[in-house]
């Protein structure tokens, strides 16, 4: 589908509760064109993707992050076509993982992501007709970029902005301090347009960007209330500030508390025996 005069998108046949309709993945250009998160690693997708392009030559293949639903179709098309794989560095946590920890989220990551190229913050790589520019977004994942479209001041949010939900931060994969502030990076630009990697287009992006944060905010305030009762572990946390959750989102939603907890922590906000862990217990400082 043509979403835009440089832009056209195909949703990956993955959805789920984690990628709502599934993977966006978007194509740029045309004639010579690159491929914005290929998705996972589905051959009827890439078939598709092809398919739609036939005619056409792929130069780039361009990653956000290294979870499963975004990066490990990037290899397919490499070998199919040739395209060099560029954007994000392979995947490196925000730390060590500590006891108590899982990490086996929907979305784990593609550890064998090996790109040709890797974008530094603000790096252009500049196409036919067209240039993109890359943003460093960590906080949902340490390595995150977003892509802009620099000729239609548009953003390839990844998964740091999506159109339908919140993205999680999950320790050790993300920081929540990290994400916030990415959060605030992008309110410096004059994005006309965001393209999520999952859901539809975010045609206010600052208006949406003030809800986020606005949104974030008030889950802090929730989490800090929550323990002005006393002591709790993240279970009974999330149990009074998530209301009606879908139990497939359970886990998300423990690390997502769990990710605010250790950045409170470090502010001095809340204290908790040693290192903060999963499954230690927390209290207001």
């Amino acid at each position: 589908m043509r979403v835009s005069p440089l832009v056209r998108r195909i949703v990956a046949p993955n959805p789920g509760p984690f990628t709502f309709t599934g993977t966006c993945t978007y194509v740029v250009g045309a004639g010579e064109v690159v491929v914005v998160d290929p998705g996972p690693d589905l051959p009827a997708h890439v078939e598709a993707l092809r398919a739609g392009l036939k005619g056409e030559k792929i130069v780039g293949v361009f990653v956000t992050h290294t979870h499963r639903d975004h990066s490990p179709a990037a290899r397919r098309l490499r070998e199919a076509t040739g395209a060099e794989i560029v954007g994000c560095a392979p995947y490196y946590p925000a730390r060590a993982m500590a006891l108590g920890e899982i990490n086996k989220l929907d979305a784990a990551n593609d550890l064998d992501y090996r790109p040709d190229r890797i974008l530094a913050d603000g790096e252009i790589w500049r196409g036919a007709g067209f240039s993109l520019r890359a943003v460093a977004t960590p906080g949902h994942t340490m390595n995150h970029l977003c892509f802009e479209l620099v000729e239609e001041k548009a953003l390839f949010t990844g998964d740091h902005v999506m159109g339908w939900s919140t993205s999680i931060v999950a320790p050790p994969d993300g920081a929540m301090r990290l994400y916030m502030d990415s959060l605030e990076k992008l309110r410096a630009f004059d994005h006309q347009i965001f393209w999520p990697g999952h859901g539809g287009p975010i045609s206010q992006p600052q208006r949406f960007l003030r809800g986020l944060l606005h949104h974030r905010h008030a889950r802090e305030k929730s989490i800090l209330k929550a323990l002005g009762d006393g002591p709790r572990g993240v279970p009974e946390i999330v149990g009074k500030v998530y209301e009606k959750l879908d139990p497939r989102l359970k886990g998300a939603a423990a690390l997502s508390t769990f990710a605010h907890l250790e950045d409170f922590c470090a502010r001095g906000l809340v204290r908790t025996d040693g290192p903060p862990r999963l499954d230690g217990i927390f209290s207001l400082a």
